[in-house]
């Protein structure tokens, strides 16, 4: 590294990290105008914000870059995109640099750092981050400020990374599309007129905006795969229990079957990202009772791999260049060296309906009075939709449900000691338009019941499952979900990386358009 060259970018310079324009190692970091290379990789003339989260905390250690360099660049990306989406709805940019700050001193004074250290992310504004509002999008949480970290927050403190803000949900985080009376609507960066996703729709925006390397977010009915697809990163839903959850602002417990459906997991513009991602976050807190200690790589599988490529039911409605890159995936499986058949997967009609009901149930006996009483028009509008979609169930069928719920997932456990990965559509249709779901009750069902059945029904049965971006439809992105059986991530991963490696990485395509 050169570090007496000047920059090329003439004064004025407004980075107060180049204080004497010609100081050149901040200034041309950030303006990709200087060059190096780690682990043999080349990020010559690539700006800060777009280096990957592996790459940039391996700069980091090797003193290649400072972590308050990394943040500021950050920090800019954040002020000059962010606007035009509206992703980060808490900016905690000078909180940022400060911890920026503390974490170079650290590394210079030799202590031992995480996989992270000084790595910028952000968190969902749904989970707890001492000191800060976790509002979950409902204007009268706006005040709830968090007594301490949740365990992804601390796991993600403890691996060194630093938090850049706090990203948009819709109101109870029970919504596919973000938008709510708080914060307003976040939108998709590809094209303002289609949505987002949701819930995990801020995080989804702002890591294909460049702001931060791995985002956040959570998922109950699709919450981190829907806003992958649509933002066209990459993200996982890990198995139920591999990642701690609690929220220490919480003044009840959260019903049972929505424990043993949500998720937390990383988003993240590359595969291995989302991996590292994975790791940091799924470290033990004694916390959360449902955590499992289970090794983040299995058993190596003998060769080749057999993955089941889903059937599309004979009731859903498709778009034909969404399900044209489906099967593009699938080649890209099959070029890898994976045995890819087409098959039908065990009842997904009856397991979507399940999760449905038990979801729903829980609400309207539980979360429903509240629900009315803290929303607005807009979500009760969608939560009429999903009552709608649903049977509520009575205490006997209720406990039939959670009975049958066993049964339904020792089928897909069987299905898949067959087939150890399943490659689906993560939605049959194109992204919709911006808060699709305001549409009424029958627009609410195309969505939820249509669309995107493929991803929520694997909530209700616990399952890791990947999301890659395979290409454009008509300019927008597409993903596809990659599920695997119980604790292994791994294979979804590795899947996921063996389709990025044919279709590389979509945002790119983005952030060339300018």
């Amino acid at each position: 590294m050169n570090f007496g060259r000047r920059c090329a970018r003439p004064p004025p310079c407004a980075d107060d990290l180049c204080r004497q324009h010609g100081s050149t190692l901040a200034h041309g970091l950030r303006y990709g105008h200087v060059r190096f290379g780690y682990r043999g990789r080349n990020v010559a003339k690539t700006p800060i914000w777009q280096w990957s989260a592996v790459d940039t905390a391996a700069a980091i250690k090797k003193g290649k870059v400072s972590s308050e360099e990394v943040v500021r660049a950050h920090v800019d990306r954040m002020h000059q995109a962010n606007p035009q989406i509206n992703a980060v709805v808490v900016d905690l940019s000078k909180e940022a640099i400060k911890a920026a700050k503390a974490a170079d001193k650290a590394l210079a004074k030799g202590r031992d750092v995480g996989p992270l250290h000084g790595v910028p992310v952000t968190i969902k504004i749904n989970i707890d981050v001492e000191g800060q509002a976790n509002s979950n999008g409902v204007v009268a949480f706006k005040d709830n400020i968090a007594p301490g970290d949740s365990p992804v927050t601390s796991n993600l403190k403890k691996a060194g990374a630093i938090i850049l803000g706090l990203t948009n949900t819709p109101e109870f985080s029970m919504r596919g599309f973000t938008d709510n009376p708080l914060h307003g609507l976040t939108l998709n960066p590809w094209d303002p007129a289609v949505t987002c996703g949701g819930s995990s729709g801020g995080a989804g925006a702002s890591i294909a905006m460049g702001i931060g390397t791995i985002g956040h977010g959570n998922d109950i009915g699709g919450s981190l795969r829907w806003p992958a697809q649509c933002n066209g990163i990459a993200t996982i839903k890990p198995t139920q229990g591999r990642i701690p959850a609690f929220n220490p602002s919480a003044t009840a417990e959260r019903p049972l079957m929505a424990q043993f459906m949500s998720s937390q997991g990383p988003m993240a513009r590359e595969i291995r990202d989302v991996r590292l991602g994975l790791e940091v976050m799924a470290q033990r807190d004694p916390r959360d009772p449902w955590w499992v200690p289970a090794p983040l790589k299995g058993p190596k599988l003998k060769g080749p791999i057999k993955v089941a490529l889903a059937k599309i039911p004979a009731d859903m409605d498709t778009d034909r260049g969404v399900i044209a890159l489906v099967r593009k995936a699938a080649d890209h499986l099959s070029d890898a060296g994976y045995n890819v058949t087409e098959v039908e997967v065990p009842d997904l009609g009856g397991v979507w309906q399940l999760w449905c009901n038990l979801i729903m149930t829980e609400l309207a006996v539980l979360q429903e009075a509240q629900m009315r009483a803290t929303t607005g028009a807009d979500f009760q509008k969608t939560l009429d939709g999903f009552l709608a979609l649903s049977t509520k169930l009575d205490q006997t069928g209720y406990m039939k449900a959670i009975s049958d719920r066993s049964r339904h997932i020792r089928n897909w456990m069987t299905f898949l000691e067959d087939y150890p990965l399943v490659l689906t559509p993560t939605t049959v249709k194109r992204t919709p338009e911006t808060n699709a779901d305001l549409g009424g009750d029958k627009r609410v069902k195309e969505l939820f019941h249509n669309d995107l059945r493929f991803i929520s029904s694997i909530n209700v049965l616990g399952l890791p499952a990947a999301v890659v971006p395979v290409g454009l439809n008509k300019g927008l992105p597409v993903g596809v979900q990659i599920i695997g059986s119980r604790y292994r991530e791994d294979l979804c991963l590795d899947a996921a990386a063996a389709v990025e490696k044919k279709a590389g990485i979509l945002v790119k395509q983005l952030w060339e358009r300018g």
